[in-house]
C-alpha cells in the first residue's frame, strides 16, 4: 500500500498558474491526478497553499490539503501532509510533481513497489539510460551514478561518469554508463520527516539538487532503472504546447476507439 501526494503551487516564473492551465479541456493538475489514481495508490492527495488550486481540484473530486506557504520545496509540503494525515512511520508516500501530466501510472507503482521490497532503503527514485551526447552534456539533465545493486552513489548536473580515456579536446566521445534521473520519489514516512527536518547541505546547495541532502546524511536511495524515460513534464511554454498536442491526440484517439 502506498499514498501519492501531488505538490502544486500557483507561482511559477515561466508559467504562472501552471497547475490550472488548460490541456484538452481540463486543468493540468487533473491530468496528473488521473495518472496517480490509475497507479493503484491507496490515496491521492493534492497539497497546495493556493485557494485557487484548492477550489479547482475539489471541483473535480480530488482530496486536497492546504499547506503552509513558507515551504521551500515540494518535499516539505509532502512532509506536512504526512503529519496532518497521520501516516504511519512505515507507510510509503510517492511525490508526484504537479507538472507531470504524462507520468505512466505503472512507473508510480513501480517506484513504490521497489521501496516496499527493500526494508533497509529510505527512498526510491527512477533513472533511464541517457540517449545522446547532447543530453549527457546538458546541465538541466541531472545525471545519476548507480551502484551494481541499484543504490545511488551520487547525482550531478555535470556529465558523469567522465570517460577520461575517450575525451577529445575536452569533450567526451562516449557516455556509456550514464543515467538520467527521473524526478519522482517514493519515501518511507519516517525517512521523509527526518529529511524535511534537516537544513540544506553543502553539496545540495552547490548542485541545487535536494536529493544530495539525503546522501550527505547517510540515507540510502534505490534507483529503479526504467526501460524508457517517461515523457518530460511541463516547465516552459514550449513544453506546454508539446503536452497539449500529445494529450489532445491521445484523447481524440480514445474517443475514436470508443466509436468503432
Amino acid at each position: 500500500m502506498f499514498h501519492v501526494v501531488i505538490p502544486a503551487r500557483y507561482a511559477a516564473a515561466r508559467l504562472p498558474g501552471k497547475p490550472l492551465l488548460s490541456i484538452a479541456g481540463r486543468p493540468l493538475i487533473q491530468w496528473v491526478w488521473d495518472c496517480a489514481r490509475a497507479s493503484g495508490a491507496a490515496s491521492v492527495i493534492v497539497a497546495t497553499d493556493d485557494e485557487r488550486i484548492r477550489r479547482t481540484v475539489t471541483k473535480f473530486g480530488a482530496d486536497c490539503v492546504m499547506t503552509s506557504a513558507q515551504h521551500a520545496s515540494g518535499t516539505d509540503r509532502i512532509a506536512e501532509v504526512a503529519r496532518v494525515r497521520g501516516f504511519a512511520a512505515r507507510d510509503i508516500v510517492v511525490n508526484l510533481q504537479g507538472d507531470e501530466p504524462m507520468m505512466p501510472p505503472s512507473v508510480i507503482a513501480e517506484i513504490a513497489a521497489a521501496l516496499d521490497a527493500r526494508p533497509t532503503i529510505d527512498i526510491a527514485t527512477a533513472v533511464a539510460r541517457i540517449g545522446s551526447l547532447a543530453e549527457f552534456l546538458d546541465t538541466s539533465c541531472v545525471k545519476a551514478l548507480r551502484a551494481l545493486d541499484g543504490r545511488a552513489l551520487y547525482f550531478s548536473r555535470a556529465p558523469v561518469p567522465w570517460p577520461r580515456d575517450h575525451a577529445i579536446e575536452g569533450r567526451p566521445a562516449t557516455f556509456e554508463g550514464a543515467w538520467r534521473h527521473i524526478g519522482i520519489y517514493a519515501y518511507r514516512v519516517r525517512s521523509l520527516l527526518e529529511f524535511a527536518a534537516w537544513m540544506p547541505t553543502s553539496l545540495e546547495l552547490a548542485e541545487k539538487l535536494e536529493q544530495l541532502r539525503a546522501l550527505e546524511h547517510g540515507m540510502s536511495i534505490h534507483l529503479v532503472a526504467l526501460a524508457q524515460a517517461p515523457p518530460a513534464g511541463v516547465d516552459t511554454p514550449e513544453d506546454l504546447e508539446r503536452v497539449r498536442a500529445a494529450l489532445r491526440d491521445a484523447a481524440g484517439a480514445g474517443e475514436g476507439g470508443g466509436a468503432q
